[in-house]
């Protein structure tokens, strides 16, 4: 089965259910562009793979309904609001969005997750093949400190080979960074260089999605960066959202 992660996390950022749904909406947005309109139609958690189930309107207030609805608990607001939606079906691809974000907590991070799945032929799902169009989406619509697109292979061999500890800045097939970080990136990186709006930096090993990049050079790269301290960890306690 093809799997790919796309996958950004960043430092505190306090927000309430009305601005996380506008963010939320952004992307789901954006999702259905970049898969051609084939994820359209979003459902909650509790009735994954239920294709029968209402599902959530795609608008802020409907998303925001929503976050508030599976968020009830009094720390919410601290501790970050959890949302999960899915959309499709393996046949031709599935994505889950999972989001904890919004809380004031300064020893959480807030993370997005995009998973894309699909039993097709490789090379024949948009999505998977644009992940690192995804990323930039994701980038463009939560801000994150950084961010990476990987199958489960590339991510162990990263894991292994760098020893990265859970939540520490890396990268995949792709990676992105926050404008902080991006002025440490090295040049001659093997992928395409592309600025977002915001002044990040976006380094794509696919090359828009026309090279599979080896695992050896994804190691390499991060390596690369590293070594340049464009995936230095934000301090514990935050005190900031990026870098």
């Amino acid at each position: 089965m093809l799997s790919v992660v796309v996958h950004a996390l960043w430092g505190v950022r306090a927000e309430d259910p009305g601005r996380l749904a506008e963010r939320w909406v952004g992307l789901l947005d954006g999702l259905a562009e970049i898969g051609s309109g084939g994820c359209t139609t979003w459902r909650g958690a509790e009735s994954e793979d239920d294709l029968s189930a209402a599902p959530v309107e795609r608008v802020a207030s409907g998303v925001r309904a929503y976050v508030e609805r599976t968020n009830t608990e009094p720390d919410a607001p601290y501790i970050g609001y959890t949302s999960f939606l899915w959309s499709g079906r393996l046949e031709t691809v599935k994505v889950t969005v999972a989001i904890n974000a919004g809380g004031s907590a300064n020893r959480v991070s807030d993370s997005c997750v995009v998973e894309l799945e699909s039993t097709a032929a490789p090379g024949s799902v948009e999505l998977i093949n644009r992940s690192a169009d995804v990323l930039h989406l994701l980038a463009g619509c939560w801000g994150p400190d950084w961010g990476e697109s990987y199958s489960r292979e590339e991510f162990r061999a990263v894991k292994a080979e760098v020893g990265l500890r859970a939540g520490a800045p890396r990268g995949g097939r792709s990676v992105y960074l926050s404008p902080g970080r991006a002025a440490l990136a090295p040049e001659g990186l093997p992928g395409s260089y592309t600025r977002t709006a915001a002044g990040g930096l976006l380094i794509d090993l696919t090359r828009g999605g026309t090279a599979q990049p080896s695992v050896r050079s994804i190691i390499e790269t991060n390596r690369q960066l590293l070594a340049a301290g464009a995936l230095e960890p934000l301090p514990v306690p935050f005190d900031r959202d990026r870098f």
